[in-house]
């Protein structure tokens, strides 16, 4: 039988109500935007469903591809039959006989109500029909093959089982977010996972040369054109923490060292995230991982954000955030043996209960406002498009 379209469900998105729409035209969009290559698409968006008519594109390509859109529940490979009955035996029957199982089901929805048979009535027909013609047995609790039909106003789809998506939300709905970049394994991941939920980042790094090299960059560069795969364009923003950070390592003892550095991370990456109209400040932190990530430490960091700060990686261990990693393709990218400025500067006794009092003291020992601003004016932006392509932009145009 000819493939002739694809049925894509939304799983969470039945429960947005008043903005269900607006949630499905935004998939629909990001569904075109995944699958733009393949020009003789048709798509029809509707309530229940968005339907992509294939015409004659390759179905096994473009599966590999609707997989990875967020906010697809799952979706179906559709044939097409008149609204007879029996032409829908036959298409029912072929394909059984073309998945060679042993058990069956028949499950018919009968959305077009002048069709002179409800669906009981159908799944009967088509069941005994199959079970006269074949050597299938009815499973009607676990069933090998499940055959669906919906019986629509001009036509009939039928469907096979289905094939599950990524889920979460539509890329976009939720606002945009600034992500902390680090050259590791967590931050790109937690990119991933915010992607998912349905919200737009761009990224900030903090580059401190000559202590940090420019392979550095290009590895973060990398892995934004990975989660370009994802997202499209992504913005980059590259700090230059040198005079900053060699301030911090004047004034501060070694174990609050850290503690500092990352607090002036945050103010940065708040005002950044302020011109950019991004809603909340996002990094790969994981409790306990490292001394800055104990609770007491991230309580300690964090109160200099009025933003929120989200950590999606929170309670995931680092076997769980490898297998993300490969998954999606930023690993390998992430083990070069390049090194970005937390690690360079990384201090051999790092404090893990951090006093406010001790922090306060510290910072009021030098001007780290101006150091803050001189970072916060002075980036380097890079924009990796849709196409993979890395091009910095004049910082004029961004603010």
């Amino acid at each position: 039988m000819k493939q002739e379209l694809i049925m894509v469900r939304f799983g969470e998105l039945s429960t947005k109500g008043k903005n269900r729409m607006n949630f499905i035209n935004q998939l629909g969009l990001n569904i075109k935007r995944m699958l733009r290559s393949y020009t003789k698409l048709t798509y029809e968006v509707r309530r229940d469903h968005i339907y992509i008519h294939l015409n004659d594109e390759p179905f096994e390509e473009i599966k590999e591809l609707l997989k990875d859109v967020s906010g697809l529940s799952s979706f179906s490979l559709v044939y097409k039959v008149e609204n007879n009955i029996d032409i829908m035996k036959e298409a029912c029957l072929k394909l059984a006989e073309e998945e060679n199982k042993h058990t069956f089901k028949i499950k018919a929805r009968r959305a077009e109500k002048s069709f002179p048979m409800i669906s009981d009535e159908i799944n009967r027909t088509i069941a005994s029909y199959i079970l006269k013609n074949s050597s299938y047995k009815v499973d009607v609790h676990n069933p090998d093959l499940l055959i669906s039909l919906i019986v629509r106003q001009n036509e009939t789809y039928i469907y096979l089982n289905s094939i599950e998506g990524t889920g979460g939300y539509p890329l976009g709905v939720a606002g945009k977010g600034m992500m902390m970049m680090s050259g590791g394994i967590d931050s790109p991941v937690a990119s991933y996972l915010m992607m998912k939920r349905g919200i737009r980042l761009e990224c900030i790094h903090f580059a401190a040369p000559p202590y940090t090299s420019e392979a550095v960059i290009t590895k973060i560069t990398d892995l934004c054109k990975v989660l370009s795969f994802y997202q499209g364009n992504v913005k980059l923003f590259i700090v230059p923490f040198t005079n900053l950070q060699e301030q911090i390592y004047k004034y501060a003892k070694e174990s609050y060292a850290i503690t500092i550095m990352r607090r002036m991370m945050y103010r940065i990456t708040e005002i950044v995230a302020n011109r950019r109209n991004a809603l909340v400040v996002c990094n790969g932190e994981s409790i306990g991982q490292v001394a800055s990530q104990t609770l007491q430490s991230m309580k300690s960091i964090e109160n200099v954000c009025s933003l929120p700060v989200i950590r999606p990686l929170a309670i995931f261990d680092k076997v769980e955030i490898i297998k993300i990693a490969k998954k999606i393709g930023t690993y390998d990218i992430s083990i070069r043996p390049y090194e970005d400025c937390c690690t360079i500067f990384d201090p051999k006794n790092p404090t893990t209960q951090p006093n406010m009092e001790k922090i306060k003291k510290i910072e009021d020992s030098f001007d780290w406002q101006s150091l803050v601003e001189e970072c916060a004016n002075n980036l380097r932006v890079i924009n990796i498009d849709e196409n993979y392509e890395a091009l910095d932009d004049s910082i004029n145009n961004l603010f």
